[in-house]
């Protein structure tokens, strides 16, 4: 179970670096509106920060971005270093969160399954003037 300091954290490191993906990012080939950052977790003695990002796009795409995010890894530590004060900077590691493509997968194969319900069809109103229809 996680401490609520470690709780705080987590998600301080989440905001900030979405923001440091946002501003800082500027390499042609990285489209910003594709990566989300859905998790970090940091290690108890925040050394370390594992950073879930979940990316939009065939596997080629979500290969290329995690490469850019790796690569920028040391320029997002110091983006998110210069922002927050905590005794030590966490190392990042970016990892492929899958959970929402598989969530997305999941709903359609549900969509598939469950058929489509029809409306009902409207009463037939009998004070129209017309005579009901045996």
């Amino acid at each position: 179970m996680q401490s609520k300091r470690l709780r705080r954290v987590n998600e301080l490191l989440r905001r900030e670096i979405a923001d440091a993906l946002f501003r800082e990012m500027t390499e042609t080939g990285f489209d910003h509106a594709s990566v989300t950052v859905t998790r970090v977790e940091v290690a108890s003695n925040l050394r370390s920060a594992r950073v879930a990002v979940s990316v939009r796009g065939d596997a080629a795409q979500r290969a290329a971005a995690l490469a850019l995010l790796r690569r920028h890894r040391a320029h997002l530590q110091r983006f998110v270093n210069r922002d927050l004060l905590l005794k030590y900077t966490p190392v990042l590691h970016f990892v492929e969160d899958r959970s929402i493509a598989e969530g997305d997968r999941i709903l359609n194969l549900i969509e598939r399954l469950v058929p489509p319900e029809t409306p009902p069809e409207p009463p037939e109103d009998e004070d129209a003037g017309s005579p009901p229809v045996s």
